[in-house]
């Protein structure tokens, strides 16, 4: 979730008065540790997974599902677990989300060193749902599910709680208090504060899917539930409407994180990994159900960029630009607007806002201009959660100014400096993937990315096509079956290391083309190949052959690989999809969009005995207890061919998973 300062939470007007001070005082932090560490080299290339999960309680004998509002009791026995062990055998580690039904795993310790890491990755998360659920009632259960169906319908947590639409922190006609973590005050302070900066309620309009029996125009009547006229005005017609951070927050998602050798490869693994965000958003798609209704989109990620976003009418360009300083194009929830690394500036066409007086004071303390322009273009943003314990500090050794802005800068890709005084290098954070249902699927999705990095690095591979492609890309990718029906924007050749020598913006020419370098490819053709290009599965297959690699372990990453080929080729569904044939055929649906309690009920039970491995469709997942290695020779043949062809641009690294 991001900084988590202990403190007294300031309101609104008082978070406004010190933003200039957290915005200065944050770069001052910044630059000191940047001076500090610029030189840091050859960090290990470590890396570790985030997993959420959802605490949900079931009724069996009524046949309705909750979320469970005992996030803090199920913290307290599992961290008091893990500080029972010693530092070198907790194998989980356990943190708090947005949510009272929310809690967040990770590994004990970040994983690398070892390529056989990657046969751990799902027995640690297979750990840390059994060691929620020795925490849990018998009737209740952890789920890594993105959004839980009917969040915000009625009584939908445990115990009963009830919105308070005039004197909440979200003022929400849905979502009660009590559903925001209890346990730590940054999280209602976000919710109240967002909303107070913003002026009003966010409003979430997500477009319904309009079945044959749904409502046309799908309008819904607010009244007996306290609305005072506003959420009727901001809800859109066909639209499912929401209006609390909660119903974006309150999902749960799937990240990675790395650590680079240096920060000129963080940079680049940044700016490489940015375009693959809208792709496996859309490949990891599992949340087509919202407030009870099936909507039209699969992912969570329009909802959450709505959930937090503080833009003020004049900053969404809806009124004349009086009291605040930018009109600002996205919520602070969202694709990233520029890229990092030399290699990507010529690639960074859509005007990118920044504070140029921050920027002056970063590119005149020796940041070079790419990343000052980055970092500046995250402070434009206002602090949403200050604490008056922490608003002196001092900016040689501390950075809570500095993570302040940048922990609530929810972007697809995170640029994370060292802490101070850390063994912790530069690192990058993967964002843009939804929560899968079992263990095998997070730990497949996991390893997959990891192993992208290295084919990056080793084969010094180029991802990169203009920025403004990517943002055109992530609206693709919250689509309906998206990962099938359409396409993606995508370099034509990965294996070209070098920009054209003329760029539009950057070197004053207006002759610049890129549009040769990439084309519009679908998934199937991303991950399996298309003309030249082999495609990324058959690189990431070439480069396990070339390493050393033990027979248990590539047996295990072959049946990732499998999963990855099938949901990106359509043999098998996204979770998302899998989720919609089940409402679509469940014999109480009525064809009218309603998700019903016996329905969610049902498809939640399913969902429990799936992910305990009970039970299965071979629609969605495949029988992976195997260790049949399946490779495909042709597309591998493939692959070196098209590898000897470019030989003069590949440089094969020393094995990654030892640094460099």
């Amino acid at each position: 979730m991001g900084l988590l300062t202990e403190g007294t939470a300031l309101s609104w007007e008082e978070t406004k008065k010190l933003a200039d001070h957290i915005r200065s005082h944050g770069i001052k932090q910044f630059l000191a540790q940047y001076r500090k560490l610029i030189s840091r080299k050859k960090d290990v290339l470590y890396w570790g997974d985030e997993v959420e999960y959802q605490l949900v309680k079931f009724d069996h004998a009524n046949k309705k599902v909750y979320v469970s509002l005992r996030a803090q009791d199920v913290l307290r026995g599992l961290t008091k677990k893990v500080q029972q062990k010693s530092d070198s055998s907790a194998a989980t580690s356990w943190h708090p989300e947005y949510a009272e039904y929310m809690v967040e795993g990770t590994p004990g310790k970040p994983y690398g060193g070892l390529i056989a890491h990657f046969n751990i990755v799902e027995a640690n998360m297979s750990l840390r749902r059994q060691e929620i659920q020795e925490e849990l009632n018998e009737d209740e259960a952890p789920l890594s599910l993105t959004a839980f169906p009917r969040l915000g319908c009625g009584q939908f947590t445990w115990p009963v709680a009830k919105p308070d639409p005039v004197d909440g922190v979200s003022k929400s006609l849905f979502f009660p208090d009590e559903a925001i973590n209890q346990g730590h005050p940054r999280f209602k302070t976000l919710t109240r504060n967002i909303r107070c900066r913003r002026k009003e309620k966010v409003a979430i309009n997500v477009p319904i899917f309009k079945d044959v029996n749904t409502k046309s125009p799908f309008v819904e009547d607010f009244s007996s539930l306290g609305d005072d006229g506003s959420s009727a005005a901001a809800a859109k017609p066909d639209h499912i409407y929401m209006d609390c951070m909660g119903f974006g927050m309150g999902n749960c998602c799937l990240q990675v994180t790395f650590q680079a050798c240096n920060i000129d490869e963080a940079k680049t693994l940044y700016d490489q990994l940015a375009g693959m965000c809208p792709i496996m958003l859309a490949l990891s798609a599992s949340s087509p159900i919202y407030r009870g209704y099936l909507s039209n989109i699969d992912t969570r990620w329009p909802v959450i960029a709505s959930s937090v976003d503080d833009r003020t009418r004049e900053e969404r360009g809806l009124e004349p630009l009086k009291e605040d300083r930018f009109q600002i194009p996205k919520s602070r929830y969202d694709s990233i607007d520029s890229y990092i690394s030399p290699l990507g500036q010529c690639y960074n066409d859509i005007p990118l806002l920044i504070d140029q007086e921050l920027c002056d004071e970063l590119i005149k303390g020796g940041v070079e201009e790419l990343l000052a322009r980055h970092i500046a273009h995250l402070f434009i943003r206002d602090p949403v959660s200050v604490f008056s314990e922490k608003i002196d500090l001092d900016d040689e050794n501390d950075t809570d100014h500095f993570e302040n802005i940048q922990s609530t800068n929810w972007q697809t890709m995170r640029f994370k400096p060292p802490p101070p005084n850390s063994n912790i290098g530069w690192r990058v954070e993967f964002r843009p993937m939804e929560a899968q249902l079992t263990d095998f699927e997070n730990a497949a999705f996991t390893v997959f990315i990891v192993l992208l990095t290295r084919v990056i690095l080793s084969y010094k591979l180029n991802l990169i096509i203009p920025i403004s492609k990517v943002d055109e890309n992530m609206k693709t990718a919250f689509k309906r079956d998206a990962v099938i029906k359409d396409k993606f924007f995508f370099r034509k050749d990965v294996l070209t290391e070098s920009t054209p020598p003329e760029c539009s913006r950057q070197c004053g020419s207006s002759t610049c083309n890129l549009t040769d370098q990439y084309e519009e490819m679908t998934i199937n053709e991303i991950f399996h190949g298309k003309g030249d290009f082999p495609g990324l599965l058959a690189l990431i297959n070439l480069y396990m052959d070339s390493i050393e690699i033990d027979v248990d372990t590539r047996c295990t990453v072959t049946q990732y690989l499998k999963l990855i080929s099938m949901r990106a080729s359509g043999k098998l569904v996204t979770s998302a999809r899998w989720m919609r044939n089940f409402v679509q055929q469940h014999p109480e649906y009525k064809k009218d969009s309603v998700v019903s309690e016996p329905i969610a009920y049902d498809l939640l039970c399913r969902i429990v005995q799936i992910a305990r491995g009970k039970d299965n469709d071979p629609t969605h997942l495949f029988n992976y207890t195997t260790k049949s290695v399946d490779k495909i020779p042709e597309a591998l043949s493939q692959a070196e061919a098209y590898l000897n062809k470019k030989s003069s641009k590949v440089n094969h690294a020393e094995e990654m998973t030892n640094g460099t």
